[in-house]
């Protein structure tokens, strides 16, 4: 493996104590850091006993911002160019990581899966799909799907939920829609939900929905 990651986070380790049987990678939104994430693995612990969570934090600090917020890429114009150059950009540190983490526990995709919230959602669609072999599952909070009219090149085997806020007025709920949309014409399995009275946030009902969309994955019952 040439290079190393230079990504890390707030980790959980399996609440089962046992060896490590699926790992579960938490990619935050623009601004945020790893800790605004990892509770979700906290939620989830109790039906994946023998998963790990990892909640890494983005590479690049918000050039503005003073508090550690970070971004996996910069948002100026907020186009749909920028999110997919910016999402292609930012793919080769996230791989990285995902490979080192795999490596490190002896594990292989078929045992990850890719969970991601606002930005974070369009850095799990960007890479999870353009992984070697199928994950088994990625989930997408509140974000986008970056380059989608350039999907010819994915591995089609991931199965995806789509999560959003019918209220989101930061990305508004459209985009959820359209990821579905342009999903199932290139041929992946995905769900979307959306939810009534939600803004640009992950509530219990997205929780609950995450948490049975993992446990059917992580089952091999897609």
């Amino acid at each position: 493996m040439t290079g190393h990651s230079s990504l890390d986070g707030p980790r959980l380790l399996p609440a089962s104590g046992q060896s490590v049987q699926q790992l579960v990678v938490l990619l935050h939104g623009y601004g945020a850091d790893g800790s605004d994430l990892i509770d979700l693995g906290r939620f989830w612990q109790a039906l994946l006993p023998g998963a790990a969570f990892v909640a890494p934090n983005a590479p690049e600090p918000l050039p503005f911002d003073g508090f550690g917020g970070r971004q996996w890429f910069a948002l100026d114009e907020r186009t749909p160019a920028e999110y997919r150059i910016g999402a292609e950009a930012a793919q080769p540190a996230l791989d990285r990581f995902l490979d080192e983490e795999l490596e490190k526990l002896s594990l292989n995709e078929s045992a990850l899966a890719l969970f991601g919230f606002s930005q974070g959602a369009m850095m799990a669609l960007q890479a999870g799909l353009r992984r070697k072999k199928p994950l088994a599952g990625i989930l997408a909070y509140s974000g986008l799907l970056p380059g989608a009219d350039k999907l010819g090149q994915i591995n089609r085997e991931s199965p995806v939920l789509i999560v959003h806020g019918a209220d989101d007025d930061v990305v508004p709920s459209y985009h959820g829609q359209a990821a579905q949309d342009a999903l199932t014409a290139a041929g992946v399995q995905s769900t979307f939900h959306e939810l009534d009275g939600l803004a640009h946030f992950i509530d219990d009902r997205g929780v609950s929905l995450g948490g049975r969309f993992l446990q059917t994955v992580f089952s091999g019952e897609k």
